[in-house]
């Protein structure tokens, strides 16, 4: 995926900012700061996970032996994550957000790389102002997936083998959304863009929804519903 520039990312960053809330005090760049955070696993039964970056680049995919493992770059210092969890033997809480504003100036950088775990049944709610994500998920025991983005590119890969079915919804503002869907579990899409291109590539068209093959036919389904506003939906269940 095409990286976006320094100067784009905040250009976008501070048209944004004021309508995701994100604030809008002008920072400048100073010492990079790389940290790695964990949050242990727990008796929780099913966790929600809420992150919520202003500008910058998330990588967010499993494979963590605890609950979550993420490093994190930025050369902000305002911009260091909160990080909390509260748990309980049925349902754990999970929140990565970005703290301070996010109208910058400078060659500023923001970089996380967050990894959770595949064992743990999750609800994800992405939270994006401006700039680049991947969300490898299809490791993940998802319940449900929200991303919601303001300018930028988005590629999400639900590729994987649910044992249930699950809702996944991106809406987009200004930018790129790809989304990649299994072949062999069953997947109905809706999608609808404002100004911009929908390409859709393995799945048929039904009225107005897309199915792949095998939808109906497999012991969970992916329902998966994107809006963009201005700039292109992709969603590809042939790779």
């Amino acid at each position: 995926m095409p990286r976006l520039s320094t100067s784009s990312l905040f250009a976008l960053t501070a048209v944004f900012s004021a309508g995701c809330n994100l604030g809008t005090g002008l920072v400048s760049p100073g010492r990079e700061i790389t940290e790695s955070k964990s949050v242990d696993r727990d008796d929780a039964e099913m966790v929600k996970v809420n992150l919520e970056i202003g500008a910058g680049e998330l990588l967010l995919s499993g494979g963590a032996s605890r609950l979550m493992e993420g490093d994190f770059t930025y050369n902000v210092e305002k911009w260091k994550p909160e990080i909390r969890y509260e748990g309980s033997s049925f349902r754990g809480n999970l929140t990565i957000k970005q703290s301070g504003g996010t109208a910058a100036a400078g060659n500023v950088k923001n970089e996380w790389h967050v990894r959770l775990n595949d064992d743990v049944p999750m609800d994800i709610s992405v939270k994006m102002g401006a700039g680049e994500s991947r969300l490898k998920l299809g490791d993940l025991k998802l319940r449900g997936v929200e991303v919601k983005l303001g300018a930028g590119r988005c590629e999400m890969d639900l590729r994987g083998n649910p044992d249930k079915s699950y809702d996944a919804t991106i809406r987009g503002g200004v930018g790129e959304a790809t989304i990649y869907v299994p072949k062999d579990v069953g997947v109905i899409a809706e999608a609808r863009g404002g100004l911009g291109e929908i390409k859709v590539r393995g799945l048929e068209k039904d009225g107005d929804a897309y199915r792949n093959a095998v939808y109906g036919k497999t012991k969970s389904t992916i329902r998966l519903n994107v809006a963009g506003g201005i700039g292109a939906i992709n969603i590809y269940g042939d790779e």
